[in-house]
């Protein structure tokens, strides 16, 4: 596969990030090929992030009828991978929820991403002076889960360095294929401006998805939650490493 070529165009807008500090060794079982967990502040971390899909379309340029505008939840974790002289920072995800089957079917058959489909729903409100309270949620067996975040102050771009620009500014994905390769493929994106949050929090059941372990981590408070603006994106086609 051809790496430079455009496989999908979105807009992906008002990202929730909760995010969480794990020890290393909870993720080492889903690092990829080729890959190496990335730290900051030789800390690793997961972050559940929920978000809004929006003008999608395939190759850049085919819209996909009734499947154009969505929601997505994921939990990710940061991976480097060292090219020569550069390093490619990027994410790995253990799990994505969106509401309709053929938008999973298409990421596990491309990319062998963990997607399922689930019943979704998004609530994102006006909440003071320019700040805004979001909030994903998705059914499962028996409940309904979510991501909420309250804003506060303006947005502002992630300072050099930051935490912040940690979690925002990796551009590129891997995902573990069911032979024990790997596949790597490109992000694009500006950078975003992020707002702090006054109250950030996960409810819901996570065992179900995640498995004990995971659970254990998302049922604490996140060590940082912020909401990015988001912008275009273009994910380019994947190649084996």
């Amino acid at each position: 596969m051809d790496s430079d070529k455009t496989f999908l165009t979105a807009h992906w807008q008002n990202l929730a990030m909760l995010n969480y500090e794990v020890e290393a060794d909870l993720l080492r079982p889903f690092v990829p090929t080729g890959t190496e967990l990335d730290r900051w502040n030789e800390k690793a971390f997961v972050s559940l992030v929920g978000f809004q899909f929006l003008k999608t379309k395939l190759f850049g340029c085919v819209p996909i009828p009734m499947h154009s505008n969505f929601d997505e939840v994921n939990l990710r974790f940061y991976v480097r991978r060292q090219v020569g002289g550069e390093v490619r920072r990027g994410v790995v995800f253990i799990k994505e929820i969106v509401p309709r089957r053929a938008i999973a079917f298409v990421a596990r058959t491309f990319y062998n991403e963990n997607y399922i489909a689930l019943p979704m729903r998004h609530d994102i409100q006006p909440h003071g002076d320019a700040c805004l309270s979001v909030a994903y949620q998705w059914q499962g067996q028996n409940s309904w889960s979510e991501v909420r975040v309250q804003t506060k102050g303006p947005p502002e771009l992630a300072s050099e360095g930051s935490f912040e620009q940690f979690i925002t500014e990796h551009y590129w994905g891997y995902a573990e294929q069911p032979d024990g390769g790997s596949v790597e493929y490109r992000i694009t994106h500006p950078s975003w401006r992020v707002w702090q949050v006054g109250r950030a929090a996960f409810n819901g059941n996570a065992e179900d998805l995640y498995g004990k372990e995971i659970a254990a981590v998302l049922a604490r408070n996140p060590v940082s939650a912020f909401l990015a603006e988001g912008s275009a994106v273009a994910v380019r086609r994947g190649q084996r490493l």
